[in-house]
């Protein structure tokens, strides 16, 4: 119950994010990709980080993204790159020192694959534990 509860505050949390209709979703993603391209953001509820508005807007975009995070929960952290026409999205999950990485297809395309968990290792947790502790109060 409590996971089909997060995923459904981060498809309203999208829905004020502009992203009421997939055309504007898909706009708001390719507005917003340059930004993210290559980037770690920490996903936050409240107020909401701009990694976890991508996430929302991504979870709508990608069904079974959304899916999979009614399923374990948001993450901590969303890293976002680009290689070969793919999207690359990598979920890092701190109290579990677990990470997921998913790949999109090209432009357009809805599917996506995942792979891991991998592990985190103590360095990148402390790295990631440093970037939230940089990013202020709550």
């Amino acid at each position: 119950m409590m996971h089909f509860r997060a995923i459904s505050h981060l498809a309203f949390t999208a829905l004020l994010c502009g992203a009421c209709a997939p055309t504007t979703n898909f706009s708001y993603l390719q507005r917003t990709s340059a930004s993210a391209n290559d980037h770690i953001m920490l996903v936050r509820r409240d107020p909401p980080t701009f990694g976890f508005q991508r996430l929302a807007a991504h979870a709508i975009a990608l069904p079974d993204l959304g899916v999979f995070l009614s399923q374990s929960g948001e993450p901590d952290f969303l890293a976002e790159t680009n290689k070969s026409g793919n999207r690359y999205l990598i979920l890092y999950y701190t109290k579990s020192s677990k990470a997921f990485a998913c790949r999109t297809g090209g432009d357009g395309s809805r599917q996506v694959e995942f792979s891991g968990p991998y592990p985190i290792t103590a360095g990148e947790k402390r790295t990631l534990e440093g970037l939230r502790d940089r990013s202020g109060p709550r």
